[in-house]
Parts: C-alpha cells; structure tokens; sequence
C-alpha cells in the first residue's frame, strides 16, 4: 500500500450528490409526530421553522439529493478534506492496525459543521429569508452558521449554552466576528429563558433550552427561520459529503475499513461519515463494524430509552421517537460541549434499534488522556467531542496489538482544539474529573417525556 500519510481529491473529485440512507434501509425510520394531535407531522407543520426545499429533503425518500453548485463553490474553500493515515500513531500504540482518520477542522469554521450551515444558509436565501436563529453548544454550530449567513447575506442570531458560553468565550468572539448576534442560554431574550433565570440565575442550560429560545424567536417573524446544526434528517444528509470522500479516498489506497468509530451528541457526524459505508455493507460490499461513541456523562444511546420525545425543552418542537434521556434533562457541564444533547437523531436512533450499528461510552479523563497521545504524535489537537472516537479507536488498536491482527479503523476527527485550550489545560493540572450520570437522574428527567401509543 506505501506509506502516503495524506490522502486527498481534488475539486474535480468532490461529491456532487448526498446520500439519503432511509432509500436503504430495511424498514421505514417512523415518523415524527405533530405535538398536539400526535399524528404524523405533515410539511405544513415545518413551514414556520424551515424552507419548504430541506422540508423535503427532511421527509424524502430519494437515495442521492443534488448538491446546488452555488453550494459546491463554497464547499471547495475547504472541501474535500483530507484523509489521514495515523502512522505516527500506530507507531506511538505499536500496533499492526491501520489508523486512518477524516480530517474536518480544516474548514473555516474548524469543525464539520458548516457542511450543513452552508446548505441550510443558501436554501433559505432562495426563498428569501432574512434572519435565522439557531442554538448551539460548543460553539462549533454557532459559528458555522455565522460563517455560512455571512456568505449568502443573512442575518444570524445564536442562543449558545450558557456552561459553554462561559468557558469557551472565543467561539462568541467567532461568531461576532462573522456577523452573528450572540446571546447566553438561558437567557433574558425570551419569556421561557427569563422564567429559567428566575428559578436558577445560574443556570447551566442544555441543548434542548437554547433550542427553544432560538425556535420562539423565530416562530414570531415570517421573515426569519430556525436552522438545526444536528439530529434531523436534513442535516445529516447533508455530513454524507464526509463519508462519501472517505470512500473514494481509502479505494484509492485499497483500504476498506474492519472498524468506524465515530463521535455521537446530535448524530450528525457520526451519521455523515457512517451511512455511506453503511450502504456499502447493507449491499454485501464490505462488512465494518459500525460504532457509536458517545459521552458517559450523556449517554443517549447506552442509557437513554427509545421513544417519542421533544427535540427542546420547552416542548415546541414536533415529536421524535429516538432514544432520549428526556427533555427536561440538564447534562453535567462536560467539555465536550457538542455531546451535550438529550436526544440522539431519529436515523441513527433507527439504525442502533436495527442493531446496524453498535454504541459505547467513554469517560472524559479517558478522552483527554487519548487527545494527548494523539497530539503528541499526529501533532492535531482534537476538539473535545472527537476525543471519544479517538480513545474508541485507540482501544481497538490496542486489542489488535494483543491478537496480531491487522485492522483497518477509519473514524471522522470532526474538528480542531485550538479553541477548546483551557479545557486542555484543565486537563494537564489535573482537575478534570469524570462524571457519570446516575441512574436516578435519568429516571427523573424521564417522568417528563410523553406517553405515546403505549
């Protein structure tokens, strides 16, 4: 095979189409849920939160949706992005497994995120939106949006995470600098944020209160829309652009991967590298095991029931069977801010509960201690949610090096650290500690979520 570290396409070679798993699979993911009558939502039930183009795309059945070629030029700032192999790595583990890893913090942005902000931007511009709103986490989502608006000419209004707002103060100052308005969740903004201020002025917040902050904003104005930078269906069609090159990049090597091991909050990364290999081993072509790997502080998959649930806390949002650890659910403040979600997305919801893919959970100290091993020999240093796939992969090499075999691990190192440096530091002084979630918790924040046809 050589030693080429590096692999990459050039602009001739970028994907020109997403892929669409649910033309693939078994059976049909069930659908979502209109929040009052508990019917099947209809695109009617969508049209004041998104453009009538990703309503489609939401609730389409096609295999491969056209990338629009005012997307794809924006796209080719960053795209395709690079496939690593991890010889540095492999040598630091001495092991005989070939490590390769999809490099994503080369766009702008440093994360995977605006795969979709660009998107969700450029179909909202053609229907002549003005403003969108969105929540966001880490800061990664927040930021890809910005960027995105401030490509097409649209007016961005964030509501981050206030646990994240307060420890990663440059990710405002990131998306600020695009152009993005950006306000701590819960916050004063909104009648929901200002009743969760009263009760707890400091409050920590969630993915699922930001996401009702920036849903009431938008639902008030005609003019404005709401963009999600996760979980549902649109969003992760549109990640499929990783693992499409992926693909094309380890048939040029003659690689097929043993073993995927990708990060999961949301799913959207998890989900855009995945699915296309998935239709590969739904078709007999190769046979990886696909795992997901998440968070044991929010551990949606491992711990959380499989069920109709809201996407936010204040229970706007249609409903959606995946597995959730409840709404009302408040995760620890980890610093893996993007893996912070209640729910997981209904795709890869539907794909664990056809047992397509596997899930774990991985502890933060364990995911610090393989962000270092693998920025003292990769020289990346990851941000904090693909440290979980990272430590998942490092842990598969180790038990290659125990029984000799020569596995191929692919995983998606969805975004750079360069931002997330005082959790680092926290880390090298020792005060990271790990959190699990109790099982109590997890029976309390579930006596919330709605009982449907049970």
């Amino acid at each position: 095979m050589g030693t080429q570290t590096k692999i990459l396409l050039d602009e001739t070679e970028m994907p020109t189409k997403w892929y669409n798993i649910v033309a693939d699979l078994p059976e049909p993911p069930p659908p979502p849920l209109h929040p009052g009558t508990h019917q099947p939502a209809t695109g009617e039930d969508f049209d004041a939160l998104f453009p009538k183009a990703l309503i489609e795309q939401e609730m389409s059945g096609e295999r491969f949706i056209d990338i629009p070629e005012e997307v794809q030029e924006v796209y080719k700032l960053w795209r395709p992005s690079p496939l690593f192999r991890a010889h540095r790595l492999e040598k630091l583990l001495d092991t005989p497994a070939r490590i390769y890893y999809k490099y994503e913090g080369v766009s702008p942005a440093g994360s995977h995120k605006p795969n979709t902000a660009v998107p969700q931007v450029w179909y909202n511009a053609q229907e002549g939106i003005k403003k969108l709103t969105t929540e966001t986490g880490a800061g990664q989502w927040g930021s890809s949006l910005a960027f995105a608006c401030a490509q097409f000419g649209i007016e961005c209004e964030i509501w981050q995470v206030a646990a994240s707002y307060e420890s990663k103060p440059y990710r405002k100052t990131m998306m600020q600098l695009w152009g993005g308005e950006v306000h701590p969740s819960p916050s004063d903004k909104t009648e929901f944020g200002r009743k969760l201020l009263e009760e707890d002025p400091k409050h920590p917040g969630s993915l699922g209160i930001a996401i009702s902050e920036a849903v009431m904003e938008a639902v008030e104005d005609p003019s404005t829309r709401y963009a999600l930078g996760s979980v549902l269906n649109h969003v992760l069609l549109h990640q499929t652009i990783i693992g499409e090159e992926a693909l094309l990049q380890l048939a040029k090597v003659g690689e097929t991967p043993d073993i995927l091991v990708g990060c999961t909050g949301g799913g959207s990364n998890f989900g855009g590298l995945s699915f296309p290999f998935l239709r590969e081993k739904l078709a007999g072509r190769m046979n990886p095991t696909i795992r997901c790997v998440e968070p044991a502080a929010c551990p949606t998959l491992t711990k959380g029931e499989y069920r109709y649930d809201f996407g936010d806390t204040a229970g706007l949002t249609p409903l959606m069977k995946m597995h959730t650890l409840g709404h009302q659910f408040i995760p620890e403040p980890i610093h893996a801010g993007g893996l912070r979600y209640h729910g997981m997305a209904p795709l890869v919801s539907h794909v664990y509960d056809l047992g397509l893919v596997e899930a774990t959970s991985v502890p933060q100290t364990a995911c610090f201690e393989a962000a270092v091993q693998f920025a003292r020999s990769e020289g990346i240093v990851p941000a904090p949610e693909p440290t979980h796939a990272i430590a998942a992969a490092i842990d598969e090499a180790l038990k290659c090096k125990e029984t000799g075999e020569e596995k191929v691990i692919l995983t998606a190192l969805c975004g750079h650290g360069h931002l997330d440096l005082p959790a680092y530091e926290k880390f090298l002084s020792g005060e990271i500690t790990d959190l699990d979630l109790p099982e109590e918790s997890i029976s309390e924040s579930m006596k919330s979520v709605p009982v449907i046809g049970e």
